[in-house]
């Protein structure tokens, strides 16, 4: 069956509608077998993500309401409304937003899921390792796009580490 364009999303709606505590992930791309990520990205006033590098995908950024910029070492560039921003693979960055916040899309590649399937046994070709589990391969999942499991949803910054459970600033637990 071939797959047919659809509106998604009115991301306007979505801005206008949303609650002013409503930080981090807004909206995002969920269909099954897409190629894409996307993320509607909301940060407080004066809120930031912490400096990070994504090693393993460009991403595209569109400034949609309020303002800020992305730092990237000793430079600084400003975001505004309609703004496209490529943050490339492997840079070094951060997100400041202006005092009327800062709303955003992000857009990239789909990260591969992980895939569950049968692993030869040592030794034999095509035998079973104990504990695989056998059956056809799963291909949904794979990792958050972007970190923003890791953006806290009190005061939009970015935690640090592989598996943070709180937020450093302000203690938020994070991933509810």
């Amino acid at each position: 069956m071939n797959a047919a364009p659809s509106n998604l999303a009115l991301l306007s709606g979505l801005l206008a509608t949303a609650a002013p505590a409503d930080r981090g992930s807004l909206w995002r791309l969920a269909e099954s077998g897409r190629q894409l990520d996307a993320n509607l990205v909301r940060l407080p006033p004066h809120g930031e993500v912490g400096e990070h590098q994504e090693d393993g995908l460009d991403v595209l950024l569109v400034v949609l309401a309020g303002g800020g910029r992305v730092v990237t070492g000793a430079e600084s560039l400003d975001l505004t409304p309609t703004t496209v921003t490529w943050l490339p693979r492997t840079s070094r960055r951060a997100l400041v937003a202006g005092p009327d916040g800062l709303a955003f899309l992000t857009v990239h590649r789909r990260r591969p899921g992980m895939t569950i399937g049968r692993a030869p046994g040592p030794g034999i070709a095509g035998a079973e390792s104990p504990g695989a589990v056998s059956g056809p391969a799963v291909e949904e999942g794979g990792e958050a796009p972007c970190g923003r499991d890791r953006v806290c949803a009190e005061c939009g910054r970015m935690a640090e580490g592989r598996a943070p459970k709180y937020c450093a600033e302000c203690g938020t637990a994070l991933g509810g």
